[in-house]
């Protein structure tokens, strides 16, 4: 019988949790795969992309709900130094209820959306709002459901083009976890030569996690009601990432807390107390690690968090000097492993951790409200 994240699959099975465990382990592969994916259909989204992209002033905006939206939050710091076009990362929940604050009629837009399901209501309706509002846009979908309405849109105008993700990044678990880091990695290899910078984050992962799990495990267990992740850059986006995943496999049990290192200081550090675990995302920028050091001397020196560690790279990814988009996926997988070993720690079926349906895999409850241009006041 297989095991995963050292628990025994029949075991996972018994404790509904086993979906969970797999989707977390399975990342490295699917990355690889993503990679040939994006590969395949290059010459045509090219094509694609640079009929959209021509215009004057065009931005690219990177957009989705919960986790989707924490995908662009990673990526367009990077991105944007990468690309002469401005990216921005906006939520579709955000332009859905305020798309004045956000949208102009005459900047060509190309929107970006991530979505696991492609069902989610708020995913869905941010495509009709930029379409009524925009008079120049284009969509990219990159999703893991082929039945999902995004996908299914895609077949209906030349505007649209939709990047499947691989089959098995449609996580069967509630949490997204292979379809998050995968949606990330399909972004940064649709605008950027990023093969090996991924393929090393994925070596290294199949050759170091499996000898870190006791050391996460232990973390997990620690008696903690908060834990708060700290990342600079494009590590802010996966610490985003990192906490809602606490926060959603354990049921609300423990509360999940995100910053930046030097903004942890103004006003947020007074939540530490000594049921607090503080984990710092190391960055491999020289400059930007100076940052991080300062503030894990300090914490360390308070002596008041349970705990305060610092995650680093292995030595054999840390050599290779990637930006931090990168190294974040190492960290990313790191806390997916801490959020399932805190709910098994806690007794919860981590493949579905809100069995009484108040929090659900697809969104439920929305009301999308009719938009036209006439909603919004210029």
């Amino acid at each position: 019988m297989s095991s995963y994240l050292a628990i025994d699959e029949t075991l996972l099975e018994a404790r509904n949790s086993a979906w969970t465990a797999k989707e977390i382990m399975q990342q490295s592969g699917c990355w690889r795969e993503t990679l040939s994916l994006v590969s395949a259909v290059r010459k045509q989204l090219d094509a694609w992309l640079a009929n959209v992209l021509d215009k004057p002033n065009a931005q690219i905006v990177f957009t989705g709900a919960g986790t989707s939206a924490y995908v662009g939050e990673a990526v367009v710091g990077y991105l944007n130094q990468q690309l002469d076009i401005p990216c921005l990362s906006i939520s579709s929940t955000e332009l859905v209820a305020c798309p004045q604050q956000y949208l102009q009629k005459n900047r060509p837009t190309l929107l970006v959306s991530f979505a696991r399901s492609g069902n989610s209501p708020e995913s869905v309706a941010a495509v009709g709002v930029v379409n009524n509002y925009v008079k120049h846009c284009a969509h990219l979908f990159i999703t893991c459901n082929p039945d999902g309405a995004l996908n299914k849109q895609a077949a209906q105008d030349e505007h649209y083009f939709s990047l499947l993700m691989p089959t098995q990044t449609l996580d069967q678990s509630f949490a997204m976890t292979s379809s998050f880091t995968s949606m990330l990695v399909a972004s940064l290899a649709v605008f950027s030569d990023v093969d090996n910078a991924v393929l090393t984050m994925a070596d290294s992962i199949d050759k170091n996690i499996p000898s870190k799990l006791t050391q996460l495990k232990e973390l997990a267990e620690l008696p903690m009601h908060r834990l708060v992740y700290l990342g600079a850059g494009s590590l802010k986006g996966y610490a985003q990432e990192s906490a809602l995943k606490l926060l959603e496999l354990s049921a609300g049990q423990v509360m999940g807390y995100f910053e930046s290192p030097l903004g942890f200081r103004h006003g947020p550090k007074s939540l530490v107390d000594d049921k607090t675990l503080i984990v710092l995302f190391g960055s491999n920028n020289n400059y930007t690690k100076q940052y991080d050091i300062d503030l894990l001397n300090e914490l360390q020196s308070d002596n008041k968090a349970i705990a305060v560690h610092i995650l680093a790279l292995p030595s054999e990814a840390s050599a290779e000097q990637l930006d931090d988009v990168f190294n974040g996926l190492y960290y990313m997988v790191c806390a997916q492993i801490i959020s399932f070993y805190k709910a098994w720690q806690l007794g919860i079926t981590v493949d579905n951790p809100c069995p009484t349906g108040e929090v659900n895999r697809v969104v439920q409850g929305v009301t999308i409200y009719p938009f036209s241009q006439g909603d919004i006041n210029d």
